[in-house]
């Protein structure tokens, strides 16, 4: 997978929300349709106020933005949990963003949909750049260089960040690490991963062809995401997963609920 990205930067400054990422009207667009998907890039950042930001991410009538990194300061992504945050970005063609701190929820987004690097600063970068600064991020090494300076900077690791957004996201990851079958059953996170898949363009979780043989995986104990530890702590439900044996490559998973622990 590629790990050095060079381009121009876009610096915004604090507390970016996701209404200036994607305003609300542009939400009944639908990623996993192709056009719309590209159309949802020509929105990204349009919520900046003009009075701030005289340089638009995207310029009028494009469909892609000439800025492949956005450097922000703190708290990138705060406000309401809308997955086309991410997306519209990563649509209008950014593949890093570079900030001094990340909102919880757009981090996780970023991750789980694989279309964006969100690399946590640990300098101040938005006032040592402006837009238009060419820089080179090596996510190997942990370091943006600015061109025009030569001056290094560093960033935190990735970690177990990585390989999920080098395989294009929490559903292409799980499928090709073979972890489908760690999914955890509580309803909420149930319910999580069924929004992104569909958001995803994979359908639902639950197999719908017709059965063929079937072999029962395993009994999950109890629930260890974080998502289900803070829905119900100390406690999880019990389920059973089930999948098609023929065709082990495919997430196509049953789930049965047991009574809660």
């Amino acid at each position: 997978m590629q790990s050095v990205f060079t381009g121009p930067v876009y610096v915004v400054r604090d507390n970016i929300d996701t209404d200036q990422i994607i305003p609300a009207q542009y939400l009944n667009l639908v990623p996993t349709i192709p056009e719309e998907y590209e159309k949802l890039g020509s929105y990204a950042m349009c919520g900046l106020p003009e009075s701030q930001y005289s340089i638009r991410f995207v310029k009028e009538g494009k469909l892609d933005s000439e800025y492949p990194i956005i450097v922000g300061g703190k708290n990138f992504g705060c406000g309401s949990s809308r997955e086309h945050a991410p997306i519209a970005l990563g649509s209008a063609g950014c593949k890093i963003v570079l900030a001094e701190s990340f909102a919880r929820i757009f981090f996780r987004n970023s991750v789980a949909t694989g279309e964006l690097y969100p690399c946590e600063m640990t300098t101040r970068l938005c006032e040592r750049l402006k837009t238009g600064d060419e820089v080179t991020v090596d996510l190997d090494a942990g370091t943006v260089t600015a061109k025009k300076t030569g001056e290094v900077f560093s960033f935190k690791p990735l970690g177990d960040v990585r390989p999920v957004v080098d395989a294009g996201g929490l559903f292409n990851y799980a499928r090709k690490s073979g972890r489908w079958k760690r999914l955890l059953c509580s309803r909420r996170a149930r319910e999580q991963l069924e929004k992104r898949a569909r958001i995803r363009g994979f359908g639902s979780l639950a197999s719908d062809r017709p059965p063929r043989r079937r072999t029962a995986l395993r009994d999950v104990a109890s629930a260890r995401s974080g998502l289900a530890a803070r829905h119900a702590p100390g406690r999880g439900l019990d389920c059973r997963a089930t999948r098609d044996s023929s065709d082990p490559g495919e997430p196509a998973f049953t789930f049965r609920h047991a009574q809660r622990r």
